[in-house]
């Protein structure tokens, strides 16, 4: 396929606003591309080249950008820069340029335009910014307006097509079966190793039977577990029985750590390649793992080295960088609480109990290492021995207590009762917070006027639909600062229409991709007309009663993991039996 076709696509792609029909125009997109294109589309789509693990990144900044635009096109720079500002998009700037210059359309294909990205991405040492930028021109000058538009995004990690996993996945269902009733086989495979495309080209040249046998593989992660949540103790036994393990909650990074042999990757829940950022866990517990291959997780926190107290998740997010890393690990050590064992000397043991895994998470981990250790559960049999701990837990700092099912499978990526995270109370009805996913945004008034923003309206995820259903307009809790931040985010993933994967009732003054993760917390949840998230028929939504920034989530949880609409409907049940 010409990736001249493939932007045509993407055009079509960007301006629809109806799910079901994103689903269409990407079936026919995998129709239409040979086989050995599938997984090249699949990255792209994604506005990649690689999986989201992989810490390949093209390494172009904005300005960087600009410079292969204005020598592509022969223009200034600084013309660029107008006319970027000026579109708020750097694309639609690249592809104005592309069209006045008339430059000769190639017939560089989808193949060779990864290619090519690949080889950007990985031009390091001197002189790779120039390099880079006149590579990047090269192509550009390879391509028609619309292929310029879509080639510059996904540097700049834009793409705009509003499209998430699911939708993909139903697409390649859909392009071999004409439904999508093989979504869920896809789902499994791309669970267990987090590549879109390594799924796509499996299921594409070998068929539904070979993606079926997809299995864990060291150094690519799997999608985690998630919790569900219940109000009480009392409701805990009731769905646990007379026997389940409790552990304790850390406030901290979720880390999946890969070892095979020598090599160890550190992977944040959302994907993400930490192992550089995190030395001291690296050199101070994980190469003893007494284990040729391994997939673990647990959970890092900060602590202070004087007074050996645990930091909040704000100060251990300054933990995530790339640069003073050794300066930060000195001030501010990490410690990382295994909890599971998913993979062991070659072999899945996803399947074994979890009582059966953690005797082998056990048996791995050295007892001596003051770093690296086992996050201790008790086995508890009642509401008060369940209560006991989770006062510890608190009493310890942590903000609560997890418990799992003593002969549970791990599922990955699956939201189920074999997990549940007991959290404590702050105030109000509810028993925890909402990670709501912002839709867009309303202009401010009065003193807000300066901020360009004065209210947020948020969603939660739909997974079965794979969309996001608006809750709340959020007015208060963030200091001017958040304000402006929260508006700069969102206007790097703005947009000039409602976006397909959204249903909402209510117009934004500024649509916006849904991306940006906050932690809300509110008083309770009630019913709203307004509102979509649950709604059905002529039944009102659910809604947020006072709701309050508490943190931004920022790369630490995708828009897909927020809070789902099935659990939005469980807390607000859930709530009512709290008051009784």
């Amino acid at each position: 396929m010409k990736f001249t076709r493939l932007a045509e696509y993407f055009e079509k792609l960007e301006s629809e606003t109806k799910r079901n029909e994103l689903i269409q125009i990407m079936s026919e997109v995998f129709n239409e591309a040979l086989s050995s294109e599938i997984d090249k589309i699949c990255y792209l789509l994604q506005g990649r080249v690689v999986p989201f693990f992989d810490a390949t990144e093209i390494g172009m900044a904005e300005k960087m950008v600009e410079q292969s635009v204005a020598l592509a096109y022969k223009v200034d720079r600084a013309v660029v820069t107008q006319l970027s500002a000026k579109e708020g998009d750097m694309g639609i700037a690249a592809s104005i340029f592309n069209e006045k210059a008339k430059t000769r359309e190639g017939k560089i294909s989808v193949s060779e335009v990864h290619s090519i990205l690949l080889k950007i991405a990985r031009t390091t040492g001197e002189g790779s910014v120039e390099k880079k930028i006149s590579q990047l021109a090269e192509l550009l000058q390879q391509v028609n307006p619309a292929g310029a538009k879509h080639l510059v995004r996904v540097p700049l990690g834009l793409t705009r097509l509003g499209i998430g996993d699911p939708t993909v996945l139903d697409a390649l269902s859909t392009a071999k079966n004409n439904d999508k009733s093989l979504r869920k086989n896809l789902e499994d495979a791309y669970n267990k190793t987090s590549d879109l495309g390594f799924v796509a080209k499996i299921f594409w040249e070998k068929g539904i039977k070979a993606v079926d046998l997809v299995e864990l593989q060291v150094g690519k992660p799997m999608r985690p577990a998630l919790a569900e949540r219940l109000p009480d103790a009392e409701a805990v036994v009731k769905r646990m029985g007379d026997s389940f393990a409790v552990e304790p909650k850390f406030d901290g990074f979720r880390c999946q750590v890969h070892k095979d042999g020598d090599k160890i990757r550190i992977f944040s829940r959302n994907l993400e390649d930490f192992t550089n950022s995190f030395p001291d866990l690296v050199k101070g517990g994980l190469e003893e793992i007494e284990a040729k291959s391994v997939i673990l997780e647990g959970e890092a926190i900060a602590y202070n080295p004087v007074s050996g107290e645990f930091l909040p998740f704000q100060e251990t997010t300054k933990r995530r960088r790339k640069y003073g890393v050794d300066e930060a690990a000195e001030k501010m050590p990490l410690k990382l609480f295994c909890f599971d064992l998913l993979y062991l000397n070659g072999k899945d043991i996803t399947k074994l109990p979890y009582h059966e895994r953690r005797t082998k998470l056990k048996d791995i981990i050295r007892d001596d290492s003051s770093t690296v250790m086992e996050a201790i559960g008790k086995i508890a049999h009642s509401a008060n021995d369940l209560t006991t701990q989770f006062e510890e837990a608190i009493t310890e700092g942590l903000e609560g207590v997890m418990i799992k099912k003593l002969d549970s499978p791990y599922q990955a990526g699956a939201r189920n009762f074999n997990w549940i995270k007991f959290k404590r109370m702050i105030g109000g009805e509810l028993s925890d917070t909402v990670d709501c996913v912002v839709l867009g945004y309303l202009f401010g008034t009065g003193k807000r006027t300066t901020f360009g923003v004065g209210g947020l309206l948020v969603g939660v995820y739909n997974e079965k639909e794979d969309t996001f259903e608006s809750i709340s307009r959020i007015g208060t809790g963030l200091t001017d600062e958040e304000w402006r931040q929260v508006k700069e985010m969102a206007d790097k993933n703005k947009l000039d229409h409602k976006p397909a994967r959204v249903n909402s009732l209510i117009t934004p003054s500024v649509w916006v991709e849904p991306e940006i993760v906050l932690e809300i917390f509110a008083d309770e949840i009630t019913r709203s007309p307004l509102h979509t998230a649950g709604k059905k028929g002529d039944e009102p939504g659910y809604a947020l009663r006072f709701p309050r920034l508490v943190s931004f989530r920022g790369s630490s949880k995708r828009a897909e993991d927020a809070t789902t609409v099935k659990e939005i409907e469980k807390m607000y049940r859930d709530q009512f039996k709290h008051q009784k």
